[in-house]
């Protein structure tokens, strides 16, 4: 228990503890309420999927309730705040869907999802735009922020969400943060994310440069976008695609990658082992297909239910395949070609891809910054789940210093 006590473990469950203190991590700009998560997990049993899903739902309509009687009653802040509250419950219920009972109802909560972020969005001052960015047949749903009414044109950040974040978690993984220093901020659904995944089927993509260059063609295109001082920020599995983007998208002035991602891959190959790995080198896909089918009788619910929550995003159901594009996600042979100034985040503790934030560093040849988030600071594990504020001090005062203040 000590040992729990340490790592601050709500669950022994790997997954299902680091979603919840990344929900204690959004109280930080009223993404969510601390009581409400404690007593939401305080009735989940450990690694019980469906229990799971039904207790965070639950408190998502719950919480969704009252935003709809605020609302009703013209109490425009508390409506506000209760939506994007729900709407993060419905996503971490969303997070665990895989392995319940029914993993159909992915899609409709996302949608729930959807409705109470666009509710939340409705009632902020300035009220964001919904945009729709050109991308080959299918535009990319967005959403535009500005930080005043009047004024402009603005320093804008795109955001690049990661592999599997829900729409409203962007909120407070740097939007809140940077509409309060004065910045504009530009949040988009990339393949293989949100509605381009569930609605469009449109699966991840390892050349992001064809995802970012439509975006940049876009904001150039608006004159409340300050041309020179466009940005790309992205979070978890964002901190390989904006790093892939800038290697080939010259027209971005700084990226900031929360954590450095040098090779998407290395945490699927090692959880093979030796001889899937092998066996997976070797390039014979029935072998490897019809072994992987057999392993998944050993590793138990949760290891099947990862499995389904990462393999989606690909959009096949064939392993050889899946880890074959994985492998696509790699910077080695680009990394050189990035010219802009780069902020890499290095949390300790770092779990799904260790020690690639500093082979970044390392390999990168523009002007650099790494910065180490420890767990004397609280600032450990992926993404810093608890330390947002920090984090947000941190890439913010960069961006003053390398000259890209509003």
């Amino acid at each position: 228990m000590k040992e729990l006590k340490k790592k601050q473990y709500f669950f022994k469950h790997e997954g299902m503890n680091f979603d919840t203190i990344f929900a204690l991590g959004r109280c930080q700009y009223g993404a969510a309420d601390a009581g409400e998560i404690l007593s939401t997990v305080a009735r989940i049993h450990d690694g019980n999927f469906e229990n799971w899903y039904r207790e965070w739902y639950t408190t998502a309509e719950r919480v969704r309730e009252i935003a709809d009687k605020c609302a009703g009653d013209s109490n425009l802040v508390s409506a506000r705040s209760a939506y994007l509250r729900a709407a993060n419950y419905y996503a971490a219920a969303n997070n665990m869907v895989d392995g319940s009972d029914d993993p159909s109802r992915v899609v409709p909560t996302w949608k729930e999802h959807l409705a109470c972020w666009d509710e939340f969005c409705a009632r902020l001052t300035p009220m964001p735009e919904k945009v729709e960015i050109p991308y080959e047949e299918t535009p990319m749903p967005g959403y535009f922020f500005r930080p005043t009414e009047t004024g402009g044109p603005w320093p804008t950040i795109i955001f690049n969400n990661g592999s599997d974040g829900a729409n409203s978690a962007m909120w407070s993984s740097g939007i809140a943060g940077a509409l309060a220093r004065g910045y504009a901020a530009l949040t988009f659904d990339g393949p293989g994310q949100n509605a381009m995944l569930w609605i469009h089927n449109l699966p991840f993509r390892y050349d992001w440069e064809k995802v970012i260059t439509p975006i940049v063609d876009f904001l150039s295109a608006r004159d409340d976008v300050a041309q020179d001082k466009i940005i790309l920020s992205g979070i978890s599995q964002g901190g390989y695609w904006i790093l892939r983007a800038l290697a080939f998208e010259h027209r971005i002035a700084a990226g900031i990658a929360d954590p450095g991602v040098m090779d998407v891959s290395t945490t699927m190959m090692e959880k093979l082992g030796k001889h899937m790995a092998h066996t997976f080198e070797k390039g014979d896909a029935e072998k490897f297909n019809k072994e992987m089918k057999m392993g998944l009788r050993f590793i138990g619910k949760a290891g099947r239910q990862e499995l389904e929550f990462r393999m989606k995003p690909y959009c096949t159901e064939d392993y050889f395949e899946w880890i074959a594009k994985a492998r696509q996600f790699n910077l080695r042979d680009v990394i050189t070609r990035i010219k802009c100034p780069i902020f890499i985040a290095d949390p300790e503790d770092e779990q799904f891809w260790p020690g690639q934030p500093q082979q970044v560093y390392r390999a990168l040849t523009c002007p650099k910054t790494i910065v180490k988030f420890t767990a004397e600071e609280g600032a450990n594990w992926h993404c810093q789940p608890m330390a947002r504020a920090l984090y947000d001090q941190r890439i913010y005062d960069w961006l003053n210093k390398i000259g890209l203040r509003p």
